[in-house]
């Protein structure tokens, strides 16, 4: 047992501590007894940074499945290649208009207190993926977003603008390890934009070159019916919105909608957010409303931290690694 799994037995008695104490307890029992665990990635993660403790626990199996957004997906990328651009902005409440607007003229995205490089990062992976789209809509081929981003990866070509170390990101430890990713809503991101604008242009011919999202709910589909005929599966989840509610509803989809028994529902549900209780909300839905859904049961441990994930996250991934 580490020195930070120590501190945190110790000092995390009660409330939000307290129920990060029981969810990383539940998560380490979970995967030490050979169940998956499933995490869904909301919000800005990546740029936060998660890539250092998330790329660790993909290293060492404690994650055999990812969810995220189309964000989340190229900002680990974006951190990879253009790191030492970035800008931090630790008075960002206090920024007026026109300073937000001078951070535009310098081609600087904030996403809180930190500002993304167009240039570094953004047209940079441009180059890389437009090349990559144009190729495989030529041969004919149609791959899913994380696959351009895998095959990019592992060829090398973004070594030589490398500027972290890449053990701290979990793109490429999940590329390494072949994990199955699904990225709804991808169109979303700015890649996903520019993906969109270059099929105006007339760079790609076929829209339908990057697979879509239902094809991702396909092949979720796939991979919980083969995955939990071996293993239970768990269900972490980071913030709300689209990469938590998209996963979560392959259970009552292959129950209720393609109409097959003794489905496994989830083993194992944790949510970190911010997003406290309220009329109609789902990043703020306490757990037992998923029931109603056929998402858990009765019996699934479940656990809801209402705290900041940037906090949460890397403290309970210690957790489970034994740090």
């Amino acid at each position: 047992m580490g020195s930070i799994t120590e501190f945190i037995r110790l000092h995390y008695r009660h409330f939000n501590s307290a129920a990060l104490v029981d969810a990383a307890a539940a998560y380490k029992a979970h995967v030490d007894g050979g169940g998956a665990m499933m995490v869904t990635l909301a919000g800005a993660m990546s740029t936060a940074e998660l890539g250092i403790s998330l790329a660790e626990m993909i290293r060492q199996d404690k994650v055999h499945a990812i969810t995220c957004t189309g964000a989340n997906l190229e900002e680990d990328v974006f951190n990879l290649v253009a790191h030492d651009h970035y800008e931090r902005i630790p008075n960002y409440r206090y920024l007026n208009a026109e300073q937000e607007e001078e951070l535009l003229a310098r081609h600087l995205n904030r996403v809180t207190d930190t500002c993304i490089p167009e240039e570094e990062a953004m047209r940079r992976m441009e180059n890389f993926m437009v090349d990559r789209w144009a190729a495989a809509d030529k041969a004919g081929k149609r791959l899913l977003p994380h696959e351009f981003f895998y095959q990019s990866l592992l060829s090398g070509e973004l070594e030589q603008h490398y500027q972290i170390d890449p053990k701290n990101s979990w793109l490429l430890a999940a590329a390494e390890k072949n994990l199955p990713l699904f990225v709804p809503g991808w169109e979303d991101s700015t890649l996903g934009n520019i993906y969109a604008a270059h099929c105006l242009l007339g760079d790609v011919a076929n829209a339908t070159t990057v697979r879509s999202g239902i094809e991702y709910m396909m092949e979720l589909v796939k991979w919980y019916q083969a995955q939990s005929q071996q293993a239970p599966i768990g269900f972490f989840q980071i913030g709300g919105g689209i990469a938590g509610d998209f996963p979560i509803c392959v259970v009552p989809l292959i129950e209720q909608d393609l109409r097959q028994k003794d489905v496994a529902r989830w083993a194992y549900f944790c949510q970190i957010s911010d997003s406290t209780t309220s009329y109609g909300s789902y990043s703020g839905a306490v757990p037992n409303e998923k029931i109603t859904w056929g998402k858990l049961t009765a019996e699934t441990p479940s656990f809801v931290i209402e705290s900041d994930a940037t906090i949460v996250a890397p403290l309970i991934f210690a957790y489970v690694l034994g740090d």
